[in-house]
């Protein structure tokens, strides 16, 4: 399992691959397999069959396939597409801290 630091509903930018510059909100994550589903990228044609009895239509459906992980960037809104890292701020004893992900341009915090 890979550890990402991107989640759902973020705005991620295809940097590699067929649909590289496209720009889109993230739909789904995978962590087991390293993708994501992202809207309106890697769009792929599939041939449905028509079913009556479950109301749906055939023909050829587009709809989203997932991209690998590695091959998109978060978008910081100040300064575009950059890496994100965790940081874990100190706390003092017996406080409980949550961890946030840091634009590493900026330093600005992404959650």
């Amino acid at each position: 399992m890979v550890k990402l630091n991107i989640r759902k509903d973020d705005v991620v930018k295809v940097i590699a691959g067929r649909d590289k510059g496209k720009q889109g909100k993230v739909l789904r994550v995978f962590p087991a397999e390293g993708k994501l589903l992202v809207e309106q990228v890697m769009m792929i044609k599939r041939h449905t069959k028509a079913n009556p009895n479950a109301r749906v239509k055939g023909g050829i459906m587009h709809h989203e396939a997932p991209i690998q992980a590695s091959n998109v960037r978060l978008v910081c809104p100040e300064c575009g597409p950059t890496r994100v890292h965790r940081v874990l701020p100190t706390a003092a004893a017996g406080e409980k801290v949550k961890s946030f992900r840091e634009c590493l341009k900026c330093k600005r915090q992404m959650d």
